[in-house]
């Protein structure tokens, strides 16, 4: 601070500081740079991505490596190997699942269609019956014989057979007996006439064949009918 010097009979001039006149203002200060900002952008660029400041701060601590507890990569990739065979066991169980009941699923359609052809044609056998009749009698010629002839084709293809020809072994479970026949040049029961014509769709029967049986004769006591004996009262 210049202090000027006293001088009587004049005004004393006023403080001024040295250096702030109104020639030398000094202006905004300027903003602070230097080694502290440089050590920031140092800290900064030096830290890991994902690390937070405490992280930072901690000297003892090891970045995360992406494994679970006190579990090393090859642990790792044991627990991996573990988990896709038992997914790959579990897809494997399902897919046999699913074709188990895919083939279900086709068994009980062949079965439910079966059973639909088999109904219709139990209900054409009345009308085969009347064929047969009519063409032992000789009155099937002409157009109808061919109309005959085609039913019996197209019926052949949904799969329908007759069975029962005079001379066959007796069987009960597709002949029906209607008379017995004591001979005794027979060793077996067979049918001599065939008096109703059995019927078939692949192994399901519609109608067994009503026939006429001939065989040895039945022993004293015994009345056979048909192929089950019957022991009579005495």
């Amino acid at each position: 601070m210049n202090r000027p010097t006293r001088v009587r009979g004049l005004p004393r001039p006023p403080l001024a500081l040295a250096g702030h006149g109104q020639g030398n203002d000094p202006g905004p200060v300027p903003p602070r740079t230097g080694r502290t900002e440089g050590r920031s952008a140092q800290d900064e660029q030096g830290r890991p991505s994902g690390e937070g400041p405490e992280e930072a701060r901690q000297p003892g601590r090891a970045p995360d490596s992406g494994h679970g507890p006190g579990r090393t990569p090859s642990q790792d990739a044991v627990a991996l190997r573990a988990e896709l065979r038992e997914r790959t066991a579990d897809l494997q169980r399902l897919k046999a699942e699913y074709d188990n009941y895919r083939k279900r699923v086709h068994r009980d359609r062949l079965a439910v269609g079966e059973i639909a052809v088999a109904n219709v044609l139990s209900r054409l056998l009345p009308v085969l019956d009347s064929l047969a009749e009519a063409g032992e009698q000789g009155e099937v010629t002409g157009g109808f014989r061919r109309v005959a002839q085609s039913l019996q084709t197209e019926l052949g293809a949904l799969g329908l057979q007759s069975f029962g020809t005079a001379g066959a072994p007796f069987d009960p479970l597709v002949h029906e007996a209607v008379t017995y026949t004591p001979d005794d040049r027979l060793e077996d029961t067979v049918c001599t006439a065939v008096l109703r014509q059995g019927y078939r769709v692949g192994d399901r029967l519609l109608r067994p064949a009503q026939v006429s049986v001939a065989g040895r004769p039945p022993a004293p006591g015994v009345e056979t009918i048909g192929e089950r004996p019957t022991v009579l009262p005495s």
